[in-house]
């Protein structure tokens, strides 16, 4: 897996302040609104797709780019929320965007007695410790997202390590859910690098 948020040279004020000041609405309502029904989907997909694991060895690819296309389109929403990138995220599973990139690999095999172990265990040795870290990697992401506010306001350049660093959250919490909803057999490193 790929995932990128470009680190842009400056960053706009005024889309910074609107985006705090109003993104829950703009942003957030209409993209989470249908979101929330793309999701429904991509949950009978991916209950589909156990079974088509189980007695095939393959996730079926359509439903497989379907689902990269979500995780791509929330990519883009956290991306301007998280003031990590600006312009207004595009909507859909097929749109694209000059700042974020995700690349999943398709699997042409997955093996049968992971997706069992990840089904009856996967909370327990994935979910769990993943977990614990990401909560504390999140908690302190909002402080970096709070003092990277007012160093682009003052200067108009998001700092590059505290922006990595939030851009490897997502990345980091992507793998975690690429491995429990059956996308891949490769266990999540504890690693935000790319």
């Amino acid at each position: 897996m790929k995932l990128t948020v470009k680190h842009q040279e400056t960053y706009s004020r005024g889309e910074l302040i609107l985006r705090t000041l109003f993104g829950g609405i703009y942003i957030v309502l209409p993209h989470m609104f249908l979101l929330f029904f793309v999701q429904i989907w991509a949950g009978i997909l991916i209950f589909i797709s156990w079974f088509s694991i189980l007695f095939t060895g393959r996730f079926p690819q359509s439903f497989f780019e379907f689902l990269v296309g979500v995780y791509r389109w929330s990519l883009r929403v956290n991306a301007r929320m998280y003031n990590l990138s600006d312009g207004y995220p595009a909507f859909g599973v097929d749109a694209t965007d000059e700042f974020t990139s995700l690349e999943v690999e398709y699997p042409e095999t997955l093996s049968r007695g992971h997706l069992l172990l990840k089904t009856f265990f996967g909370g327990l040795y994935c979910g769990l410790p993943h977990g614990f870290i990401l909560v504390f990697r999140i908690l302190w992401g909002l402080i970096l997202w709070f003092l990277a506010f007012w160093v682009v306001l003052f200067t108009g350049s998001y700092p590059a390590g505290w922006h990595e660093f939030n851009v490897g959250t997502i990345r980091w919490a992507t793998r975690v859910n690429l491995y429990l909803y059956f996308m891949t057999d490769d266990y999540p490193p504890f690693s935000a690098k790319e």
